[in-house]
């Protein structure tokens, strides 16, 4: 496609949907027909009235097994995908003036892509459950729908955290990284988060508990708001839903995510805006909180913004921000290195099998093993990186997949009598050519060499990215790992079931 092409391409797709203007000013009144300036008037303020205000151009997209929803507002100089923790984009364009403001000021400088996550408003509601691997994956569906090769990806709340684990995994496709009130893990107790979920269970999209709790004080007065914002989180999603979600939050630990991103990055925070909730979601106070994050992502800048809500779409103070950063970020450093998972397999006790198979037989049972191996990685979309032997080195760019595929190759397996042990592990490779280097892939390979027959063993940060995945583990202790350094905390995989 060349450089013409992609702009009509690009302006098809920005255009917002505007209905035709009422035919009732074209009509003579009483015999009278208005003026041509009356009538130019009237049209123009009917279409500022009911044009893309209530008609986004809405479109789906498939990912994975989820249909999403999307629209683009503007035709910048530049795309920015904006992800938020829990609400519909579809419905706050149509439902609140205020998100209408918010999201009309960002495609002022850009092309906005907004989305509905899958479980959310105008989007699928899968039976798997909403992880920041799938979510990861609607964001490169929408891209790939518009037409976007690179985008500044701009995450509010839990959105954050998936936003800079998209930026960390796909540095190539991130120009710029802008998080908003988000932690890199939710405060609090395992029992204090049991207690929320209960409760959010019990009272979510409840007028009575959005009024107890507003995450807009200064919009707490206005009646008109609040009933549209509890419409809102109603169309949004369901209580069940909202449990889904925020068990992916509270489950979330991206701290190790952090250090490996290398895109130009801004936190934002809102030092007024006090402990308080959000729809279903308890908000930490924002500073302390906003200076502990930045400080674990390289480089990255640290603006507060003044103003008592904890959402971003109160005032332009925030957009403000992001626009002066965007007009002029630190340049990025060209990096070839990614965040990535890796997946080690390994037969166990081969040579007994050699020796009670025979050669001739051996190798068949062996050919056939590799064949049901790389259908699998085909599967769950891996790469083969090499084979040694009898064992396979496999990337992801999640690590729900990775233990899925080990599962599928430990299965596949027992079919032809024979034993695999499985290692994954998510850090910062090199990368060199089409393979993966560095202190990621040997964790990886020691990890594998650790696991028992017929398991699937991964590392701390694999367990905490897929939070909110069903998948279940047994905390196996922390263990030396031969060439790296420290002590690293491991868990085996116990019920991989929901990954499928």
């Amino acid at each position: 496609m060349d450089e013409l092409e992609r702009e009509v391409q690009r302006k098809a797709v920005a255009r917002v949907r505007r209905p035709r203007p009422s035919q009732s000013v074209r009509r003579s009144i009483h015999g009278i027909t208005p003026s041509a300036e009356t009538t130019a008037l009237a049209e123009s303020t009917a279409e500022a009235e009911t044009g893309d205000v209530k008609s986004p151009d809405v479109r789906y997209t498939q990912s994975g097994d989820a249909a999403i929803a999307y629209f683009v507002v503007g035709d910048g100089p530049r795309d920015l995908v904006f992800v938020p923790f829990m609400v519909s984009m579809v419905f706050a364009w149509q439902l609140l003036p205020v998100f209408r403001d918010f999201a009309t000021r960002l495609s002022s400088f850009s092309r906005l892509i907004l989305f509905d996550k899958r479980g959310i408003g105008a989007s699928d509601r899968p039976r798997t459950r909403p992880t920041l691997e799938a979510q990861m994956e609607d964001v490169r569906a929408v891209l790939d729908a518009v037409g976007s090769e690179q985008a500044v990806v701009f995450g509010s709340g839990h959105g954050g955290q998936m936003s800079a684990l998209f930026a960390a995994t796909y540095p190539e496709r991130t120009t710029a990284l802008v998080l908003y009130a988000t932690v890199e893990r939710a405060p609090g107790t395992a029992e204090e988060h049991r207690a929320e979920l209960r409760r959010v269970r019990s009272t979510f999209g409840l007028q009575e508990e959005l009024d107890r709790n507003p995450g807009y004080p200064s919009l707490a007065h206005d009646e008109e708001f609040r009933r549209s914002m509890a419409t809102l989180l109603r169309a949004s999603s369901s209580p069940s839903g909202a449990v889904d979600f925020l068990r992916t939050y509270f489950e979330t630990d991206i701290s190790d995510v952090l250090p490996l991103i290398r895109v130009p990055t801004l936190v934002l925070y809102r030092p007024e805006a006090h402990e308080g909730r959000e729809g279903p979601v308890t908000i930490p106070k924002g500073e302390q909180v906003a200076r502990r994050l930045a400080d674990m992502i390289p480089d990255a800048r640290i603006v507060s913004v003044p103003g008592p809500d904890h959402s971003p779409f109160v005032g332009n103070d925030v957009t403000d921000e992001v626009e002066r950063f965007l007009v002029a970020p630190r340049t990025a450093v060209v990096s070839d290195r990614v965040l990535a998972t890796v997946l080690f397999t390994d037969l166990v006790a081969s040579t007994e099998r050699v020796s009670s198979l025979g050669d001739r037989r051996w190798r068949e049972v062996l050919e056939a093993h590799q064949r049901a191996v790389r259908r699998e990685i085909a599967l769950y979309r891996g790469v083969e990186i090499d084979t040694a032997g009898d064992g396979f080195f496999c990337r992801f760019d999640g690590p729900a997949r990775a233990i899925a595929c080990a599962q599928g190759i430990i299965e596949g397996a027992r079919e032809l009598e024979l034993e695999v042990r499985a290692g994954v592990h998510t850090g910062e490779c090199e990368v060199v050519g089409e393979k993966v280097a560095g202190i990621a892939v040997v964790t990886g390979a020691r990890i594998s060499a650790l696991a028992r027959p017929g398991e699937v063993l991964v590392s701390r940060t694999v367990k905490d990215l897929v939070a909110g995945s069903g998948i279940e583990f047994e905390d196996r202790g922390e263990q030396e790992l031969k060439g790296v350094p420290g002590a690293s905390h491991l868990y085996v995989v116990t019920d991989a079931a929901a990954t499928a």
